[in-house]
Parts: structure tokens; C-alpha cells; sequence
């Protein structure tokens, strides 16, 4: 899209190129969340009453997606996906779209890339994702620096990323959860295993120094105080969310018209009707 004149560009939430840096210094050992999502892909794959022949596969790692499907295309999750339109009948968008400047536009290309009646399934990290160690680090930071700032990346709830679906023109959309908890010997463990699989702050507004080691001293505190469990250990919850829709088809249901029913709901449920 050309810019106009003396406009300016539309301010981004993600830092791209730091993002693809922090991704760069992933661990095998620390991939435990994306081989979940691919799990969870192919279980819900197999309750899809469909043999599905051309799919694609929009993710950060492609190594994790080795051997899911003959003849998958993986590609990387651009701003601009290199997905041809109306090629694919399954459209997997996995462990990413929580990382993008314009969600709804990585939807839209990929309806594009659907052919008619084709399934999108997306996998995305939820909005009660590391809530214990936002709560801990927000209450350190107020302490210690006097304020807050942009340290770890807003999420969806699940109400909101469901009709996001709908923004991008699909048809029977469905959201749903898997919630998690991983367990850490202490902040540092689990800051190394976020670190490992490239889901640090990677926010444009972060702020570019070092932090004082006296912040995450105290957010330790602060996380074992209100969180740790009665191992001692600190408890880290991951949310894992899951989005499914179609593109659009004439062949699909479609919900009747309103008024068009032929029958009362009392009477379907052989009820007395309420006078309220």
C-alpha cells in the first residue's frame, strides 16, 4: 500500500528485527509450548471429518512442524505471507498471530490463501498467560523504578480473538482454551526457558536499558510470596488458544433469518409458557 504524502506510518506494537533476534537464540529443550500447539493441532485435525490435501503451515519454527503433513507448506509469519491465494484447503496459523502489528490482516491473507469451504486453525498464547509474573514484576517495578513500562506483550482474551474471526470474514467461527501451568525453580529458570523459546519482550515502547538486578530480585520475592506452591516452586500459567473457522461456502450452514421459526421454543421444550 503507498503512503500519502507527509502521512505517517501507523505505530507498531512489535519491534519486528528484534523479534526475529530474540527468536534466533531459541533451545530445543525450551520448545515445550509450540510442540503442544502442534499436538493440539493434530488432535483436533483428526476430529475434522476431511482428508485434507494441500496444507500450510504460518509459524516462527518451522523445525517443529517436521513431518506433520505431505506436501505441508510452512512459511514464516511476515507481515505479508507467502501464501498463494485459494492453494490450500487447511490453513494452520501456529504460536504467532499474539505477535502481530495487524492480526486481523494475518487472517485476511490467510482466508485468501483458503480455497471454498477450507479450515483455518490458529494457535496463539492467551490473555492470562504469565499472569503471576506480570502481577510480580509490575508491583517490583513500581517499587524499585517508580513506575511501569512496557515489559511483557499484551495478549488477547478469548472473547476479543474469537471475533477476530469474524473481522477477517469467516464463517463459523469457534474460540476455545487450553489452559497450562509449568512449575520453575525461580525467576531466572523461568525468564531462561521464555528466553529459549523467543517469547521475550519484544515491544517497540520497551524500554532499551538494562535493568537494575535489584528489580528481578524483588519480583522473585514478590512471585514466591504470592505464587510459590507448597514445593516452593513458581508457578507459571501459559493459556493456549484456539481459533477455528471456514472460509466462506454456499454449501455451509447457514442460521435462519429471525422470525423464521415454525415453532415456539415452550412448545419445542413442551413447556407452559412464561407471561413474564
Amino acid at each position: 500500500m503507498t503512503q500519502a504524502p507527509g502521512s505517517q506510518a501507523p505505530q507498531q506494537l512489535f519491534d519486528r528485527r528484534t523479534l526475529a533476534a530474540r527468536r534466533a537464540r531459541r533451545r530445543a529443550d525450551a520448545m515445550f509450548l509450540h510442540q503442544m500447539a502442534r499436538d493440539e493441532v493434530e488432535d483436533r485435525l483428526s476430529l475434522v471429518n476431511r482428508t485434507f490435501t494441500a496444507p500450510a503451515v504460518v509459524c516462527p519454527f518451522p523445525e517443529v512442524w517436521d513431518g506433520f503433513a505431505p506436501g505441508a507448506k510452512v512459511v514464516q509469519d511476515d507481515d505479508v505471507l507467502a501464501l498463494e491465494a485459494g492453494a490450500h484447503d487447511v490453513v494452520i496459523h501456529a504460536m504467532s498471530l499474539h505477535w502481530a502489528n495487524d492480526p486481523v490482516g494475518q487472517l485476511i491473507q490467510c482466508r485468501r490463501a483458503l480455497k471454498e469451504d477450507g479450515l483455518l486453525l490458529v494457535v496463539l498464547l492467551g490473555g492470562q498467560t504469565l499472569r503471576e509474573l506480570r502481577a510480580a514484576m509490575a508491583e517490583a517495578e513500581t517499587i524499585v523504578m517508580g513506575g511501569l513500562s512496557p515489559r511483557i506483550a499484551p495478549m488477547g482474551e478469548i472473547r476479543d480473538l474469537g471475533g477476530l474471526l469474524q473481522r477477517a470474514g469467516f464463517a463459523l467461527p469457534v474460540a476455545d482454551l487450553v489452559p497450562l501451568t509449568a512449575e520453575y525453580r525461580d525467576l531466572t529458570h523461568l525468564i531462561h526457558d521464555l528466553r529459549g523459546m523467543g517469547e521475550t519482550n519484544a515491544l517497540a515502547q520497551r524500554l532499551k536499558r538494562p535493568a537494575p538486578r535489584a528489580l528481578f530480585q524483588l519480583a522473585d520475592h514478590i512471585y514466591r510470596e504470592h505464587f510459590a506452591n507448597a514445593e516452593g516452586r513458581l508457578p507459571a500459567t501459559f493459556e493456549l488458544v484456539c481459533l477455528t473457522g471456514w472460509s466462506p461456502s454456499d454449501s455451509q450452514q447457514k442460521p435462519l433469518r429471525p422470525g423464521s421459526a415454525q415453532m415456539r421454543l415452550a412448545d419445542a421444550l413442551k413447556v407452559p409458557e412464561s407471561k413474564l
